[in-house]
């Protein structure tokens, strides 16, 4: 193919320099080559001359749309497995990730409501306990950031998050969950609940 092309390209005028491209799309596999034809005569040393970039540009455009189909392969994989989100392990990151799964689990709230309940039960420590109210005189002291009392916890848990009232994910969702179910938000809910 190289040769038949080279010779085409030859019987151009060869007074003047003259470039030829085949140029293909490398994603779909096509590789770039370029002719670069010098001025000169007909001598073994000129054709010699002449088919040198050829032989060059073939090689770097093979590498150029192997290198394509690489990046291509790439984002189509990077597309098919979006990446999980990750979240940092504080009460900003443990909010946001339990807005995300109360998304996916059709229970509203906002980012305020939730973290002005937080601050009011618990100041943010995802292992606060009461140990002194009616809960607790009960044997059932509420826990964790929403202070969400054992039997709420159970009955209110999302699927999807672990089976630990002392999860600040978990008791956050559960938390939602069960005010969404008798308040119909946790941004509803302005005190104790």
């Amino acid at each position: 193919m190289f040769s038949s092309r080279i010779a085409d390209l030859r019987s151009l005028n060869r007074t003047t320099t003259r470039k030829a491209s085949i140029a293909g799309i490398a994603a779909a596999g096509f590789a770039a080559v370029t002719f670069t034809l010098v001025p000169g005569g007909n001598t073994a040393a000129d054709a010699h001359v002449a088919t040198a970039p050829v032989a060059y540009s073939a090689q770097a455009s093979t590498v150029k749309a192997s290198t394509a189909k690489q990046e291509i392969a790439t984002v189509k994989t990077a597309d098919s497995k979006p990446a999980k989100a990750t979240y940092p392990n504080n009460l900003d990151g443990w909010i946001r990730e339990s807005l995300s799964i109360m998304k996916k689990n059709g229970i509203p709230g906002s980012y305020e409501g939730l973290h002005r309940n937080i601050m009011r039960e618990s100041s943010g420590n995802p292992k606060a306990i009461n140990l002194w109210d009616i809960n607790a005189k009960n044997g059932i002291p509420s826990k964790g950031l929403l202070q969400v009392i054992p039997p709420t916890f159970k009955a209110y848990h999302v699927k999807g998050t672990p089976f630990d009232i002392w999860d600040p994910v978990a008791n956050i969702v559960a938390a939602a969950n069960y005010a969404a179910d008798r308040y119909g938000s946790m941004d509803n809910v302005n005190s104790a609940y």
